[in-house]
């Protein structure tokens, strides 16, 4: 708010406007302005809460966007914003294997415990490059 001011707020990360008006968003992170970790981006989009609590409640709440949606956001329609759609962004047979295992199922659990989940592995090209266990 202190840097854009209230004029400006209200369009900004208009995710669920972009989504319904048929846009194919992409997510990313603004490093260092926002946190880089993709789980604290689609908890801030299903959500709208900020890390630091500082709204509680959510800001422009009718901005919100499913988990689905975030997470689609962050996989397939970056997929796509490349031009990999073929071999990256879903899984598939015949696609990368980059995956990461979480603690919890991000489909079942309320929004606002997202920021509370845990990266347990990380493959990529179908090869472990973390793993939580073996640290």
């Amino acid at each position: 708010e202190k840097r854009i001011g209230n004029d400006v707020l209200a369009g900004t990360y208009a995710i669920r406007t972009l989504l319904d008006s048929g846009a194919r968003v992409t997510f990313g992170s603004d490093w260092t302005v926002a946190p880089i970790a993709p789980l604290f981006g689609i908890y801030a989009a299903a959500t709208r809460r900020t890390l630091d609590n500082k709204h509680p409640d959510g800001w422009l709440l009718e901005q919100k966007i499913s988990v689905e949606e975030a997470l689609r956001c962050y996989t397939a329609n970056n997929a796509w914003g490349v031009f990999s759609e073929d071999s990256l962004g879903t899984i598939e047979q015949g696609k990368l294997a980059d995956f990461v295992v979480l603690s919890q199922d991000l489909l079942d659990i309320d929004p606002v415990n997202i920021r509370d989940v845990n990266v347990l592995r990380t493959v990529v090209s179908g090869k472990e490059q973390y793993n939580s266990v073996a640290h």
